[in-house]
This record gives C-alpha cells, sequence and structure tokens, in this order.
C-alpha cells in the first residue's frame, strides 16, 4: 500500500497531453498510460492495484467525489475539475471525464478517465467553490 505524500504547495502545469487511466468497479487501478506516470510520478508497477484516490488532494472536498460515483455507478458519463496529488506531494489540476467501460453485453466493468487542461478562468471560480465545500465538511465535523 502506498503512503500519501505530504503536499506541497506547488503546482505542476498539465500540458493537456492524453493522460490515462482505468479502473475496475471499486475504483482500483487497473491500467495506466505513459503521461499518468510522468505526471503523477508513481510507477505502473505502483500504481496498478492501488484505490485512485491516492491521487486525491487534500484541498478536494469529498462531496465533489460523491456526486461523481452516484454518476458513474448509474453508467453515466461524469466531469469535473480535480485537484490531483502527485507523489512527490506537488499538485496538478484537470478536467477529468469519466465513462463507464463495459463487456460484450453492455454491462458496466469499469471506469475509463481521460483528463484535459482546465480552463484557468472558470478554475478560479472552482477553487473557491471546493473552498467553501471543504470548510462546510470541516465544520460538520467540528460538531
Amino acid at each position: 500500500m502506498i503512503t500519501r505524500p505530504e503536499p506541497i504547495d506547488e503546482e505542476v502545469l498539465f500540458d493537456g497531453r492524453s493522460l490515462i487511466s482505468e479502473t475496475d468497479l471499486s475504483g482500483k487501478i487497473t491500467f495506466v498510460n505513459r503521461k499518468f506516470i510522468e505526471m503523477t510520478c508513481y510507477s505502473k508497477e505502483e500504481a496498478i492495484g492501488e484505490p485512485h484516490n491516492i491521487l486525491r488532494h487534500p484541498d478536494m472536498p469529498r462531496a465533489a467525489f460523491a456526486g461523481m460515483w452516484d454518476i458513474i455507478q448509474e453508467g453515466k458519463t461524469w466531469e469535473g475539475y480535480v485537484k490531483n496529488l502527485r507523489k512527490d506531494g506537488r499538485y496538478y489540476w484537470v478536467i477529468v471525464t469519466i465513462v463507464p467501460k463495459k463487456d460484450d453485453h453492455g454491462k458496466v466493468i469499469g471506469y475509463i478517465a481521460s483528463r484535459k487542461m482546465p480552463d484557468p478562468i472558470k478554475l478560479k471560480f472552482i477553487i473557491s467553490q471546493y473552498q467553501q465545500l471543504l470548510e462546510k465538511e470541516k465544520a460538520s465535523e467540528a460538531k
């Protein structure tokens, strides 16, 4: 099992080239491409079999992912802004699109995630929204 790094407040800009990963139904990584390895700093061997949330940055509110799971478990496509934590502690922002991976009979057997560059103007708004959600989550935990 991978030990999560301490976050460092240093962004690595995503260049938009094809960053792909696949997971099983529970979110365990089953495939990563070369760009995934480059951006996350995890080797293929380190990543495969790990839960995809090894990349979850602590600045990401749980609510963002709860909604994602609701949508993809219905067999629908989800898209959203995500701040990911690299193995070296730095972070990167992406727009993630997750689509269901289906077998020959149409049964969902996993998920395929691809990433693209975030819009810098919309990202400022998203960061503000996520900070508000995190504050609400922390306040409700403190009760």
